[in-house]
């Protein structure tokens, strides 16, 4: 290593900085409302709990959030669960919408003029480093190992990557990097993605996840908004200008990745399709799932209300309150109806004689009597009438609802609505 020599951690003079402006497109009409970082997940959480919690788990005390696209409901979640930082500790937590602060027409222009917007409001409070994060990601991982590795090799940039099959990589920006880990190039969404040394069948692709020095990261900024042909873009602009004119470094996950004893392999999901987002969400059902949220050691922070316990009532034949590999939340009340391999979120009501099978229901959303439910995501809120049933006609699904490729039905109130018009 030719870099700096360390002592103590660096996350307590770093800050995270976490880009939460997305629109989340490929989630449909669960987005509709909200930004992708905001989308419920996992029962109690929100998506962007989870780089919110690794953050604050690896020791950084001072977070950032900068929101764009229909942030109130994320605003919201912020305010409720992440209000418990306090200055006279040296911590501090933010909240940077899209405000126009730079000139009356600009919005965030992209990734790296989010955080340009904001150098002002960064260096007031002096932060050594930067950790630049997405905000719609579901992983565990230990930032300070990633900012060790950043100093010891003295790189301008370290940025974090997962090592996938190359086959699949081509949806990401892909690195090639040599023998020391230096990235050589970086393509975003080549159609021949390059392998990696020793492992040719396997490409290294970009977690959206980078570490700067803070005054180096400001002088980039700097540089990048001087370019009128610059899309102010970190994957697009200034990362490729650093790999060609700096020393450009990558960080596995493997390194970093938090994992409890009941994980065995390397977890991180883009929930960002809704057949994704079923998927990862109905794997937690599972009696030993990839992902622990178990995990005392690392726990998900987030925004929890204060409900009473789960309720399963009534055992007549046909008419049972039972649950059978499901995850059930608090204010739930399971009313001689029957779950299987489905997540409810806060509050879900389901009545007698309801089916619901491979099922996500976000909070509050009430199950009609003798409904039957089948592979679906309900949205927040949405009142499934009684007798309705989905997943068992695919054409006549189609027609109703939001329909995907792999047979999940999302489900919003506006749908419901159209039903009876």
């Amino acid at each position: 290593m030719n870099g700096h020599p360390i002592s103590g951690p660096l996350s307590r003079s770093a800050m995270a900085y976490v880009l939460a402006g997305g629109r989340g497109s490929r989630l449909m009409e669960m987005t509709d409302k909200r930004a992708k970082p905001a989308v419920y997940f996992g029962g109690k959480s929100r998506i962007i709990d989870f780089a919110l919690s690794n953050a604050l788990n690896s020791g950084i005390r001072r977070i950032s959030v900068a929101t764009q696209y229909k942030a109130h409901s994320l605003i919201r979640h912020l305010q409720h669960g992440w209000n418990f930082f306090r200055p006279e500790r040296n911590e501090s937590f933010d909240i940077l919408p899209a405000s126009q602060r730079v000139s009356e027409d600009k919005w965030y222009a992209g990734t790296a003029d989010a955080v340009f917007q904001n150098i002002d409001i960064i260096e007031s409070y002096a932060p050594q480093h930067m950790v630049i994060l997405a905000g719609d990601h579901i992983y565990k991982m230990d930032y300070e190992a990633m900012l060790q590795q950043h100093v010891e090799q003295g790189a301008d940039v370290t940025v974090g990557c997962l090592e996938v099959p190359r086959h699949e990589a081509s949806g990401f920006g892909v690195m090639a990097i040599d023998e020391n880990d230096r990235i050589v190039s970086f393509l975003e969404k080549p159609q021949d993605p390059p392998g990696m040394p020793g492992r040719p069948d396997f490409s290294l692709a970009s977690m959206g996840i980078y570490v700067f020095e803070t005054k180096f990261l400001f002088e980039q900024l700097r540089r990048d908004a001087a370019d009128p042909n610059s899309a102010r873009d970190f994957g697009r602009d200034v990362i490729p200008y650093l790999v060609e004119n700096g020393k450009a470094v990558a960080h596995r996950f493997s390194r970093s990745c938090v994992r409890s004893s009941a994980e065995s392999d390397v977890y991180w999901r883009d929930v960002g399709t809704v057949d994704a987002y079923w998927e990862a969400n109905i794997d937690l059902t599972a009696a030993i799932p990839s992902l622990d949220l178990y995990d005392r050691d690392w726990p998900i922070w987030t925004y929890s209300e204060i409900t009473p316990p789960a309720k399963f009532v009534h055992d007549l034949p046909g008419r049972r309150g039972e649950a059978i590999n499901s995850l059930v939340s608090g204010g739930c009340i399971i009313s001689g109806a029957q779950l299987c391999r489905t997540l409810l979120f806060t509050g879900v009501h389901v009545h007698s004689f309801a089916s619901v099978q491979d099922t996500v229901i976000l909070p509050y959303a009430d199950i009609g009597r003798s409904a039957r439910l089948t592979k679906a995501v309900i949205d927040r809120g949405v009142r499934i009438p009684e007798g309705l049933v989905v997943g068992e006609d695919p054409e006549h699904d189609a027609a109703r609802f939001r329909r995907t490729e792999r047979g999940v039905c999302l489900i919003t109130q506006a749908m419901i609505d159209r039903l009876g018009a």
